[in-house]
C-alpha cells in the first residue's frame, strides 16, 4: 500500500466495513464471492509486544517480565476482533493488506450464515452448520490453524499420508 492510503487508514476506525476487497484476487482465492451475505472488514492490529500490568509489591527486577508475545499471530487476532464486532456473521478467512511502523492491517472475509444465498450455495453451505459457530475464536480459520501448528487446506501436506 502507498503511504497516503496507510495514513488515511490509521486515522480511521480500528474495524472498518468496506464495500469490496482491496486485493480481489486474494479474496477470491480464499472463498469470497460478490453476492449477498458477504461482508469485508479491514482490521487494524497494533504491532509490538503485549504489555502486562506492572506488578505491585516487592519483586526482583529480573522477574518483571512485563512484555510478552502472544502464542497466536496478528492475523488471528484481527479475525477475532472482526468476529466480536459482527457477532451474527462467521469469519471465513483473512489476508494481509498493509503495514506501517505502528500497525498492521488485515481484511477479514465474513459470511452471514442466515442468508439464503449462502445457505443454498453448494461451496459455502457448510458455514451455516452449528459446528462452525465462532470459528475465529476456536482457531478454525487458516490463520488460527497455523498458530495451533495444524495442517491447513491447500498446502499439499495432507496428501502425503
Amino acid at each position: 500500500m502507498d503511504q497516503q492510503t496507510l495514513i488515511k487508514w490509521r486515522s480511521g476506525e480500528t474495524i472498518t466495513r468496506i464495500g469490496k476487497p482491496t486485493k480481489i484476487k486474494r479474496a477470491r482465492m480464499l472463498g469470497y464471492k460478490d453476492k449477498k451475505g458477504f461482508v469485508v472488514a479491514r482490521v487494524r492490529v497494533p504491532m509490538g509486544m503485549r504489555k502486562r500490568p506492572k506488578p505491585m509489591g516487592g519483586r526482583k527486577p529480573k522477574k518483571y517480565g512485563r512484555f510478552f508475545s502472544l502464542n497466536k499471530s496478528k492475523q488471528s487476532v484481527a479475525e477475532e476482533k472482526a468476529g466480536r464486532k459482527y457477532p451474527n456473521l462467521e469469519v471465513l478467512n483473512s489476508y494481509f493488506v498493509g503495514k506501517d511502523s505502528v500497525s498492521e492491517w488485515f481484511e477479514v472475509l465474513l459470511v452471514d450464515p442466515s442468508n439464503p444465498c449462502i445457505k443454498n450455495d453448494p461451496q459455502l453451505g457448510w458455514v451455516c452448520s452449528q459446528k462452525q459457530k465462532g470459528r475465529a475464536f476456536r482457531g478454525l480459520t487458516s490463520a488460527g490453524r497455523k498458530s495451533r501448528g495444524l495442517l491447513r487446506k491447500g498446502t499439499g501436506a495432507e496428501k502425503v499420508r
